[in-house]
């Protein structure tokens, strides 16, 4: 009989725990199903599950269909308790994912694709809830394959099917070529598709009416042998994992995915056995398992031994943690993905010792890992962090219940992390008396979202091996600290480049003094960035209230697509700030009189949005930080001598060459190494310009502004390029190098039709002729009878903008291009329209429209002369770079009104 262990998925109310009741029922495993609103189910056992109709610890149950034992987890599926259910991802060999027909392809049914794809689970999708009278299988399925893969296929119908047939095929490319070849796809074939997550099944029904379930029950238990016979290899976790193992095998291994503890204060390890078997009283590195519990609900049965492929739960481990791998797999730990991102402190009553109530929270540390229990002893303050507000209220009543604890929270505050915007070498030495260790890290940005890996790439006829292995260990065994704000190092790699030990002074803890040292001293050399975590965001709102909507997400420095219809109610989708959001839910809820809705999922982190402000409320300064110093320890005439970081490289033993000048970036550099406060006092002076000026002081101050801008860009990166005019350019199409093809191609579109236009050689060469980029959102925004207009209605406004720049358009030597981004509909590409005389580009999904003018004030500016209307700073900076001239919005509005008054003296004349 074959093992599976499978999970139920879904957002929050989708049905997750009535579907598992269903198949519990059909299966035979229970005599009645049960229901959330009767608070009657057999896997949500805890209180407050009942109570509130969620489920927010998983849940074992075991069943028996056709010739497989299934093991069954239900999940939570509210986003305060996303930890939970992903460390239950850990040790799945196969996942049901539900949708709920009315909600369609939340934001949280996306989160949980993408964990699904980085645990490289094969997935069936149950679309649930088919009996309401709203539900649409065909409007479910394009949202499905339009969301999520264009590899979902719809199988409640069969297989057959032509269309059906060729859809199989389309997602292998050896199947297409035999179904090409007359082949016909069968059920072994789209069960190889699914173990290898190239196709994803999906069935529709309703789980509260059995509607669909049987199918569904049918479909995994066929798929069972083959998922049971593979081994997965989850390359982007880089962890290897057996789903069950093939026959024969027999080294004990197995996942730890969860500790709880009974009601008799019983410590449990729950484990997936993934090779050989586990027996009463075998030995765990050095405890000795007591029990082995096969979990169903809230009651259990205790057995000997637990096999391959079979879910159990263990009393005497007293050291295991979620994530850990045992027998072969020991050292191979997973790591998390979501992470909390508020923090509180925790407020007790005046009689309650601090010090205890934080030792029994470390005790609830290893059940929910991501509380991340802090204490300081300064303030006697207890931090814990958290998802969200139903978390919070789970906390405090487990601290009632376990230890009679009467505890509040205080205020929510944002869990920042950093990263760095460059590479960096970090030196750390640690060499008091009879001591040596020299450690040299070269630390780089990665990824978003990849959080921190570790390398080594130095030779061992330099340090040995066991050396090398010791400063990894020490790298990995701590969260390290940004210098910002002390938040959480995030998105870097830390690779050993060099170091130095003693034959006979150097100890293994010398090496953990040396290696934080010079992490330490790496950062604060390095640019560091501040992370803010990012909502991506679903607003469902009346048609008449999108006006409001779109301000406040503008206001909340959140980004907006263009509205989709649904019905009377129009859908806006983004991302927002979480320190922004704040608690829009309710304010929405009173301005679209309860109509409106918001949906929300942790999109990641991303540089902050009020990096200055954060900084001056956290007064954080890393060099009184004692717990993590960057200084370093050298003996000098006898004695210890503390070094500090910046003066640490001239001490150094070792010299590995590595220089920062070297290996300087390039772009990616350019808005961090601005002088910002240069920039700033500019735009100051900028602001204070009175319009009253005569036009020769107007000029004078113009050209004195624009000398001090190419002061400030000359003086961080070196000679501004000539500007076309200044210093003759020969055109060379071959130049035309930019990322976006279309800017390139607009570029060489515009030099063929003057090619073969009558144009003369001469005219054709003219180096006055000149391009006006012009920023449309910024330019909106900048006047106030448009800025009022686009708070209720931004299509109006935009059109308004281009009747505007189409009259003066016609007056103007320039040819006027004007950027809008992301007009078009997500997976839209750029787009072109010719609007009377003037030319508007709407830009890919993603871009914006700074992005896309500053590629074409590079490329344009080979051949013509250049200007670009915006009042970005950090845009004018980086075209002035490109050898364009920048206009603020304010100057191209006095040129508008200039230009207006002109043509209405000719019309009165």
């Amino acid at each position: 009989m074959n093992n599976l262990t499978m999970g139920i998925l879904a957002h929050v109310d989708a049905g997750k725990t009535t579907l598992s009741e269903a198949m519990l029922y059909l299966s035979g495993a229970i005599r009645k199903a049960g229901r959330v609103d009767h608070k009657d189910t057999f896997l949500d056992t805890y209180e407050l599950e009942r109570a509130r109709g969620i489920t927010i610890f998983s849940k074992q149950a075991v069943f028996e269909y056709k010739e497989t034992r299934f093991d069954l987890l239900d999940t939570p599926g509210h986003t305060d308790f996303s930890p939970e259910m992903e460390r239950t991802l850990q040790v799945l060999d196969l996942a049901v994912l539900m949708i709920s027909a009315s909600d369609g392809v939340t934001g949280q049914v996306k989160l949980l694709y993408k964990l699904l794809d980085h645990y490289k689970i094969p997935t069936v999708i149950f679309v649930n809830k088919m009996d309401q009278a709203f539900a649409d299988k065909a409007r479910c399925l394009n949202d499905i394959r339009n969301s999520l893969s264009s590899s979902c296929i719809d199988l409640s119908e069969g297989y057959d099917a032509p269309e059906i047939q060729e859809e199989l095929a389309m997602c292998d490319e050896a199947l297409l070529s035999d179904f090409l070849n007359g082949k016909k796809i069968e059920k072994g074939d789209i069960y190889s598709l699914v173990r290898k997550r190239n196709c994803f099944p999906i069935l529709f029904g309703s789980a509260l009416k059995m509607e669909g379930v049987k199918e569904l029950l049918d479909l995994v238990s066929d798929l069972a042998p083959t998922i049971c016979s593979s081994e997965i290899l989850d390359s982007s976790a880089d962890v290897k994992r057996k789903s069950t193992p093939t026959a024969g095998t027999s080294a004990f291994g197995a996942r730890v995915f969860k500790i709880s503890r009974d009601p008799s204060g019983n410590r449990l390890t729950h484990l997936k056995i993934t090779g050989g078997t586990l027996n009463v009283r075998d030995v765990i590195g050095d405890e000795k398992v007591d029990q082995i519990r096969i979990y169903a609900g809230d009651k259990y049965e205790a057995v000997q031994s637990a096999t391959a492929g079979m879910i159990c739960s263990v009393t005497g481990l007293k050291n295991t943690s979620p994530g850990q791998g045992l027998g072969y797999l020991e050292g191979d730990t997973v790591s998390e993905v979501l992470q909390p991102i508020l923090s509180c402190a925790l407020l007790l009553p005046e009689d309650i010792n601090p010090v205890t109530v934080y030792n029994d929270l470390k005790n609830l540390e290893e059940e929910e890992p991501m509380l991340r229990v802090s204490y300081s002893e300064e303030t006697k303050s207890i931090e814990v962090r958290v998802m969200g507000e139903v978390q919070k209220e789970i906390l405090k009543h487990i601290l009632k219940t376990r230890f009679n604890i009467e505890a509040q929270f205080g205020p929510a505050h944002i869990v920042y992390k950093e990263t760095i915007a460059g590479p960096v070498e970090g030196v750390g030495h640690f060499e008091p008396l009879r001591h040596y260790a020299e450690v040299h890290l070269l630390i780089e940005p990665t990824e978003p979202g990849s959080g921190i890996s570790f390398d080594s790439n130095c030779s061992t006829d330099e340090l040995a091996l066991n050396w090398q292995r010791l400063i990894l260990t020490h790298l990995a065994e701590k969260k390290h600290l940004g210098v910002l704000t002390g938040s959480e190092l995030t998105d870097v790699k830390i690779t050993l480049i060099a170091g130095r030990a003693h034959e006979k002074h150097t100890e293994g803890g010398d090496f953990r003094q040396a290696t934080y040292r010079a992490v330490r001293q790496g950062l604060m050399q390095a640019d560091s960035v501040l992370l803010e975590p990012i909502l991506e965001y679903r607003l469902e709102v009346p048609v008449d209230c999108v006006g409001r909507a779109l301000n406040d997400m503008q206001r909340m420095n959140g980004t907006v697509s263009a509205p989709d219809m649904e019905g009377n109610f129009s859908i806006i989708t983004g991302t927002v700030p979480v320190a922004c959001l704040g608690n829009y839910a309710q304010e929405l809820s009173a301005y679209s009189h309860g109509e409106g809705r918001l949906f929300t999922t942790l999109s990641g982190y991303s540089p902050c949005h009020n990096t200055e402000e954060v900084l001056e409320e956290y007064d954080y300064y890393p060099d009184l930080d004692t717990d993590n110093p960057s200084s370093s320890v050298f003996c000098q005439h006898g004695a210890a001598t503390i070094i500090p970081w910046d003066e640490v490289g001239s001490h150094m033993h070792i010299d590995t060459g590595w220089s920062k000048d070297s290996n300087a970036g390039t772009s990616t550099d350019l808005v961090d190494n601005i002088d910002m406060e240069a920039l700033k006092k500019l735009q100051a002076k900028r602001a204070s310009m009175e319009d009253t000026r005569s036009f020769s002081e107007k000029q004078r101050d113009y050209f004195a502004a624009e000398d001090e801008l190419k002061a400030i860009f000359e003086r961080t990166y070196g000679k501004v390029k000539p500007r076309v005019g200044d210093s003759k350019t020969e055109f060379d199409e071959s130049s035309f190098t930019a990322p976006d093809e279309s800017v390139r191609d607009y570029a060489v579109e515009q030099e063929k039709e003057k090619k073969h236009s009558n144009l003369s050689k001469k005219e054709d060469e003219d180096p006055n002729k000149e391009f006006l980029l012009i920023d449309g959102y910024n330019i909106i925004y900048a006047s106030e009878d448009l800025k009022a207009l686009a708070q209720t209605d931004l299509k109006a406004a935009r059109d308004s903008l281009i009747d505007i720049l189409n009259n003066f358009q016609g007056y103007r030597r320039e040819e006027l291009i004007l950027v809008f981004d992301a007009y078009r509909v997500r997976g839209g590409t750029e787009h072109v329209e010719k609007q009377g005389n003037l030319t508007v580009i709407y830009t890919k999904e993603a871009e914006t429209a700074d992005q896309y003018i500053e590629k074409a004030a590079h490329i344009i500016s080979k051949k013509y002369r250049v200007k670009v209307a915006t009042s970005d700073a950090i845009e004018q900076i980086i075209v002035f770079g490109s050898g364009a001239v920048r206009m603020s919005a304010r100057e191209l509005w006095k040129e508008i009104e200039l230009t207006n008054e002109q043509i209405r003296e000719k019309i009165n004349k």
